[in-house]
C-alpha cells in the first residue's frame, strides 16, 4: 500500500471519530508529523502505527489491508456468520461482529440496527427501571445505526425513536408514581 492511500485511512478514521489531529498526537508525535502522514508526504514508523491504531481504535489490519485483497473473503466470513446470529436471533453476540477491513460496514450496521432495536424492544418487557434505562441505550444505538450506511432504514429509526418516546412516558409515570407514594 502506498503512503497516500495509509494517509487517507487514518485520517478518515480520525475524522469518524471527529478528533482534530492535535488530539490524535498527544505527546507521542508532533501535529506537523501526523499532518505529513495524512497527506501521504510521509512514511510512519510502525510503532507509529501502533500508536495512531491505539489512539483511533483502530486495527492495524484495517490500516495496511490492501483493497480489495484477501480480506474479502474474512469479510463474507464475518457477514455470513452475523446473519446466522440475526437468524438464531442472537443479538448480544451479533453485536459483537465487527469488520476489520471496514469493508461490510454498511451491511453490519443495518443489522447492528436490527439488535439493538430488538434488544431494547425485550428490555422493555421487565418494566424495571434500570432495564428500561438499558432499552433507550440501545434504541439510541438502533436509531444511529440504522442512519448509517447506504442500507440506512428511516422506518426503523422512527421505530426506535417511538420506542423511546414510549419509555419515557413509561419511567414519566413511574417516577411521578414512586414521588407520590413518599409524600
Amino acid at each position: 500500500m502506498d503512503n497516500a492511500e495509509l494517509g487517507r485511512r487514518l485520517k478518515a478514521a480520525r475524522l469518524a471519530k471527529k478528533m482534530t489531529q492535535s488530539d490524535v498526537v498527544g505527546d507521542f508525535i508532533t501535529r506537523n508529523m501526523l499532518s505529513q502522514i495524512e497527506s501521504g508526504s510521509a512514511t510512519p514508523s510502525m510503532k507509529t502505527l501502533e500508536y495512531l491504531a491505539g489512539v483511533l481504535e483502530i486495527p492495524m489490519e484495517r490500516l495496511l489491508a490492501d483493497q480489495g485483497g484477501p480480506a474479502e473473503p474474512e469479510a463474507i466470513s464475518v457477514l455470513s456468520r452475523a446473519k446466522v446470529l440475526l437468524k438464531e436471533k442472537n443479538y448480544e453476540a451479533l453485536l459483537q461482529v465487527q469488520d476489520a477491513q471496514a469493508s461490510i460496514g454498511d451491511e453490519l450496521h443495518a443489522l447492528h440496527s436490527i439488535a439493538h432495536l430488538e434488544l431494547a424492544k425485550a428490555l422493555c418487557q421487565s418494566k424495571q427501571a434500570e432495564q428500561m434505562q438499558n432499552a433507550v441505550n440501545h434504541a439510541r444505538l438502533a436509531v444511529q445505526e440504522a442512519e448509517a450506511g447506504i442500507y440506512a432504514n428511516a422506518s426503523r429509526a422512527a421505530e426506535a425513536k417511538q420506542l423511546i418516546t414510549e419509555i419515557a412516558q413509561y419511567l414519566s409515570n413511574y417516577y411521578s408514581s414512586l414521588a407520590g407514594q413518599m409524600t
